[in-house]
């Protein structure tokens, strides 16, 4: 009996412990997954770096300040112009009054410059891609466009190129035109401030990457001395706390870039971007604050670490439609003045996405053809093999899907599955007959019909 009554005992006392073990075990829902992030930010974003695919986004359409972030631009300048010849790594500068005054304001993110030195555009882009060095960003705008000022047209100018919005640059750094000591480019005023919204950020990014992978092998180096074995040696610490060693680093995946932005009027920013089993991901965070609404550095790494850990707990690449798809409701299509009447069609390549990992049966594949080739839903021989006829678009049942950063869709081509020769001119008469004859016995019998 006392035996029975211990037991019992033991059960009532594990009862608390066995019901936390199953809420703890219980797998959590994404859409409670995503509501759960909470981001103490004014705008953030998360996207596939491959297929520009948004996974999560906040207020992400509202511009906002963009400080260093806008160094990405440069960057991607800078490689442009190396890549057309216009610069070379080795290209020398020669300081200029501006360059010098603004890399002695040791407030700012500066390597110091001698008035009368000369830096390779090497050291120079090192210095801005790892410690967001102001002055050096100046002088890779100088030695691409000979002023600042022009720069900043060039800027603007790529904005538009790469299909942001809502962007305003008025200097090359992110630096607040005020910092610039009267000295700001011309056309802007000093109050003036480089301001984007979080999704033309990312867009901004995923393009620098796409188009320039090479820039993270810089940004992914924690720390550097600039200017090594002179008196002019200064070391150089990555912003970016998360990287491997330092601070903040994230332990879930390989951070590797991509840039931080600190001022007054933007608050702690951040464009980030880590790999993991095959998937990379691009967050960006603006304005980032604790849980009290301070903003500090900690604050915005936090804020980034919460989108990675979404970002690789919640989705993965599937393959939603396979290659060789064929569509149940419309296996073929009709074919006129040709040896056959109709003709399979299928999809070519197989689509793959990036999705939550619940949600696969939420895609479906919905065939659209291409009004230019198949009208009144047929299409005229002669036709070829592998004739692209159309394409397919997912259609998601439910659920919040919020497309592509660049706007477009995923989809396949749609193909035809073998050729079908054009009819010689004996058969397409014999067609014609048939079809006069069909019309004719078609429009008789409504009419007897019409009769009763």
């Amino acid at each position: 009996m006392k035996s029975a009554w211990n037991k019992a005992l033991v059960r009532w006392l594990l009862l608390p412990v066995l019901m936390v073990s199953m809420v703890v075990t219980q797998p959590v829902s994404t859409d409670a997954a995503e509501e759960s992030l909470k981001l103490n930010v004014d705008g953030a974003i998360l996207i596939d770096a491959d297929t520009g695919k948004i996974l999560y986004e906040k207020n992400a359409d509202t511009a906002l300040g963009i400080a260093s972030m806008t160094k990405m631009m440069t960057e991607y300048l800078l490689f442009e112009a190396i890549e057309k010849g216009q610069v070379t790594w080795d290209q020398q500068y020669s300081v200029t009054d501006y360059t010098y005054k603004i890399s002695q304001d040791r407030r700012l993110s500066n390597v110091p410059l001698r008035q009368d030195g000369s830096y390779s555009i090497q050291e120079l882009y090192e210095a801005m891609a790892i410690y967001s060095a102001n002055a050096a960003t100046i002088a890779i705008a100088e030695t691409i466009a000979g002023t600042e000022s022009e720069f900043v047209n060039m800027m603007n100018k790529k904005a538009e190129e790469l299909g942001l919005v809502d962007y305003k640059f008025v200097n090359s750094t992110g630096l607040s035109n005020a910092d610039l000591q009267g000295m700001h480019p011309q056309g802007t005023e000093e109050k003036d401030e480089n301001v984007m919204p979080a999704k033309s950020v990312a867009k901004l990014a995923f393009q620098l990457m796409k188009d320039y992978p090479q820039v993270l092998e810089t940004t992914s180096i924690p720390s550097k001395i600039f200017r090594e074995g002179t008196t002019d040696a200064i070391k150089m610490d990555n912003w970016n706390f998360m990287l491997p060693e330092l601070v903040y680093a994230y332990k879930g995946a390989k951070v590797d870039g991509l840039k931080t932005g600190t001022t007054d009027f933007a608050g702690h920013c951040f464009t980030g971007t880590a790999e993991k089993d095959g998937l990379r991901v691009i967050a960006v965070v603006m304005k980032a604050v604790d849980s009290e609404g301070v903003g500090s550095y900690k604050a915005r790494f936090d804020a980034t670490a919460a989108l990675f850990n979404y970002g690789f707990a919640q989705f993965k690449k599937e393959e939603i439609v396979p290659g060789g798809y064929e569509f149940k409701k419309q296996k073929d299509i009709d074919v006129i003045k040709g040896k056959e009447d109709k003709v399979g069609i299928t999809v070519k390549e197989p689509i793959e996405m990036v999705i939550k990992s619940s949600e696969k049966e939420l895609y479906t594949p919905k065939l659209v053809l291409d009004e230019k080739k198949v009208k009144d839903g047929s299409v005229e021989a002669a036709i070829k093999k592998d004739e692209v006829i159309g394409h397919v678009e997912l259609v998601k049942s439910e659920g919040t899907d919020y497309g592509y950063i660049n706007g477009t869709k995923k989809s396949a081509e749609v193909v035809t599955t073998e050729a079908v020769e054009r009819a010689n001119w004996f058969s397409l008469g014999l067609q014609a007959v048939g079809h006069f004859f069909g019309n004719l016995w078609s429009g008789a019998t409504d009419f007897v019909g019409g009769l009763f």
